[in-house]
């Protein structure tokens, strides 16, 4: 599946500063954001990956990824002096200031003319596309919150499989304030990464909904103090067993079978003999 470039210029776009503040904002909380994007080339397949280029006199270079929305239906509508648009899902905007720059994309991507602005529609060859992604992971750090999830645009997206997912488990700033209030060690389980895995599971756990979804209307405000908890993935798995309302805290906490070790402990070779033969000598 082709993979095509669009050109956002700071300079020529009325409220840019406003559309790019929103759209970045959106995604933090949705994870994605589609947007009617003008366009003058007649096809685009609905599911091509989208890579937006920062195209400013003084800013330039890669800035963002997305995908042709379905809604699109494969085609642009008519053309950009006609009022024309795709509509295209963006699903990560690097912040102001940090996308990757123009030098940097002409030394690693070099079939590509970065410097000649290339323009909105223009089709990337399966090699630059390659080179092209090898680039974004490098430069685009993982989330902190869903680390296995792979980075928007690291993967084709004909390699990937979207499923709806709860908005209020993604929303990044509900999500820290989460943390801060509760803590980082599971709300069932009481497994703490950073104290199994050092520094390398520092300020790392998911984060649990507890208001079912089907009390979630159309007027529902989140507290994120109140109505997430943090939880380690074997206790979120095991909360989402149940549909359509997940187990509770409580109920995973009664579930857990009692253990004849203490929660985190470590036993050696010569312990675990040792309780061998006491069992043994207890059974006799």
């Amino acid at each position: 599946m082709t993979a095509i470039m669009l050109g956002w210029d700071p300079d020529h776009r009325e409220g840019w500063q406003f559309a790019y503040a929103s759209a970045a904002d959106t995604i933090r909380h949705d994870s994605v954001v589609s947007i009617r994007w003008p366009v003058s080339f007649p096809f685009v397949a609905a599911g091509a990956d989208v890579w937006i280029l920062l195209q400013g006199a003084h800013e330039r270079g890669l800035l963002g990824h997305g995908t042709v929305a379905p809604s699109s239906l494969g085609t642009a509508d008519r053309s950009a002096d006609d009022g024309g648009s795709l509509t295209v899902d963006l699903d990560l905007l690097l912040p102001r200031g940090e996308h990757i720059t123009e030098s940097v994309l002409l030394d690693r991507v070099p079939g590509v003319g970065w410097d000649a602005d290339p323009p909105s529609g223009t089709s990337l060859a399966p090699w630059d596309e390659l080179l092209l992604r090898t680039v974004w992971a490098e430069r685009v750090p993982a989330s902190v919150f869903d680390p296995v999830t792979p980075i928007p645009g690291t993967l084709p997206t004909s390699a990937l499989t979207r499923i709806a997912v709860n908005r209020h488990e993604r929303d990044a700033d509900a999500v820290r304030q989460c943390i801060a209030h509760h803590g980082t060690s599971c709300a069932v389980c009481r497994f703490n990464f950073e104290e199994s895995y050092g520094e390398l599971g520092r300020g790392f756990i998911q984060v649990h909904h507890i208001v079912p979804g089907l009390r979630v209307d159309a007027d529902y405000v989140l507290d994120p103090l109140t109505d997430l908890v943090p939880l380690c993935p074997n206790c979120h798995a095991m909360a989402h067993r149940r549909t359509p309302e997940p187990y509770s805290p409580a109920e995973l906490r009664r579930l857990i079978r009692p253990s004849i070790h203490l929660a985190g402990s470590v036993v050696d070779p010569v312990e675990l003999r040792a309780q061998e033969d006491a069992a043994r000598i207890l059974g006799s």
